[in-house]
């Protein structure tokens, strides 16, 4: 009994801890304080090299790109987001076994906040959103695994590629797990990773509909016919839609409704 009542107490206070951070995060009053700890995949020399030369010029995308999504939004703060480039971390996060189910997910997912609240949030400065970034060298691992957001904790885990020709698809990866954090979902389907219509598409009112100018960020990829589709390699290319913004509290349902393929890219 003692032992069921230790485990009701845990669940009830992750409980409302998840509901605090869901309603902070989504208020969009004040920026969210986002700390990127980069962690090196591997031993290669390729990944050591990247990361020396890591900075915040990197992810200045990131922010320029939240700038200009809240614009086109009306949102209420001008930065939605704020970028924080912590240390490099040589620690690597707990995984969670393929096919695991319900409870063991649980369990991996309690792991995990552990962890991240052990290695990480022990700066001056605030950190609402952690994501932790794992470099891989390309030669050595071409493919990488699925990236992974959590609204509880709000915590990301993003495998990258320790490439500077992929740092615009690094970042349009980030984006769209920190958006996972504060309840976006995904706009592909699971099957053969295609954008969903209309929710998936960078403009579904596009005429013609095919090619579509610009991905939708939670889709990732951009329609180029019925049957084809492309990479987003930078968040020039991306756009918040409308159902995204819903999820995250930038858009009301009774709001008038903003088409996103009609973005100005940052810098242009």
């Amino acid at each position: 009994m003692l032992r069921i009542l230790f485990l009701l107490i845990v669940l009830l206070i992750v409980a409302l801890t998840t509901w605090q951070d869901r309603y902070r995060s989504t208020r969009w009053r004040e920026p969210l304080y986002l700390a990127i700890y980069p962690i090196a995949a591997d031993d290669s020399a390729v990944t050591q090299t990247y990361l020396a030369a890591l900075d915040a010029a990197k992810f200045l995308p990131l922010h320029e790109f939240f700038m200009r999504e809240a614009q086109r939004y009306q949102l209420n703060t001008r930065e939605p987001v704020k970028i924080r480039l912590r240390g490099q971390l040589h620690s690597s996060p707990p995984q969670r076994a393929p096919g695991a189910g319900i409870l063991s997910t649980a369990l991996w997912s309690l792991k995990l906040r552990y962890w991240a609240w052990r290695v990480s949030g022990h700066a001056d400065e605030p950190e609402d959103i952690r994501i932790f970034v794992l470099y891989h060298d390309p030669d050595l691992t071409p493919t990488v695994p699925h990236s992974l957001g959590l609204t509880k904790g709000l915590i990301g885990v993003v495998y990258a590629f320790a490439a500077p020709d992929m740092n615009g698809a690094n970042n349009v990866v980030i984006a769209h797990e920190l958006l996972h954090t504060v309840g976006a979902s995904d706009k592909y389907s699971f099957g053969n990773l295609a954008p969903r219509f209309p929710d998936g598409y960078g403009d579904p009112e596009q005429v013609p509909l095919y090619p579509q100018r610009q991905a939708e960020l939670m889709a990732g990829r951009r329609m180029l016919a019925p049957d084809r589709w492309e990479q987003a390699y930078s968040l020039d290319e991306v756009v918040i839609g409308p159902a995204t913004a819903l999820e995250i509290r930038w858009l009301r349902a009774t709001r008038k409704r903003i088409s996103p393929g009609r973005s100005t890219p940052a810098g242009a």
